[in-house]
């Protein structure tokens, strides 16, 4: 479990990837950061595209960052979004996460406030596909 310092660290990288986002169609520009089983720390942001079909979501970029130096699975994952309350990975994510995801895997749920909510993975993909 990590303590309230590591946790507003995470959620600090997370709002440091958004600054990156590409989000000229939206404007709502989402970061996520996570840590993977060896400690290691890998940041992602959304991108869009004037096909909308094409964007992709913070959380996938980070996890796809993440795999593409060698990560096998997520201990810890945060997303943030300028929302009144702590936002959700979306459903696409969510089977993206599952796929790196353990029994232990936490998501931190967070805003620019840094209000959060962090939950077991489990609690928000209870019955994820896997082959």
């Amino acid at each position: 479990m990590l303590n309230e310092k590591e946790i507003l660290e995470l959620i600090d990288e997370a709002i440091t990837a958004r600054e990156g986002a590409y989000a000229k169609f939206s404007n709502f520009k989402v970061g996520a950061a996570l840590i993977d089983d060896k400690g290691d720390h890998y940041t992602g942001c959304n991108v869009e595209n004037s096909s909308y079909g094409l964007s992709m979501c913070g959380e996938r970029n980070a996890v796809f960052h993440a795999v593409s130096k060698g990560m096998n699975k997520i201990k810890v994952i945060a997303v943030v979004g300028d929302t009144e309350g702590p936002i959700s990975p979306c459903g696409a994510c969510r089977q993206v996460i599952n796929e790196f995801a353990t029994e232990d895997t936490l998501v931190i749920m967070a805003n620019m406030k840094k209000e959060y909510k962090m939950v077991k993975f489990t609690e928000i993909f209870p019955y994820g596909f896997r082959l």
